[in-house]
């Protein structure tokens, strides 16, 4: 039972992490502050899109692992065999 909540809660946090990251880029993109007058991107648009990058990339392997461990908390349920 721990480790389906567990799994769930990871799942949920990737999910939550592209709903928000994406959104944020989007806003970023769109944010006066993230572009000098000649429309070159400034720091502050490169350090957030940095900081966009992995932390959705992180979103992805922490929602994978918690979908991971759901299909596995399920085999284990119908086959009755250990889960790896």
């Amino acid at each position: 039972m721990h480790s389906r909540l567990t799994s769930g809660f990871l799942l949920a946090f990737g999910i939550w992490s592209w709903v928000i990251w994406v959104m944020f880029a989007r806003n970023l993109w769109a944010s006066e502050d993230s572009w000098a007058a000649d429309g070159s991107p400034t720091s502050y648009f490169v350090v957030h899109a940095a900081l966009t990058v992995v932390s959705i990339i992180l979103g992805t392997i922490i929602g994978v692992i918690g979908w991971r461990g759901l299909r596995a908390q399920r085999a284990h349920s119908r086959t009755g065999s250990p889960s790896r």
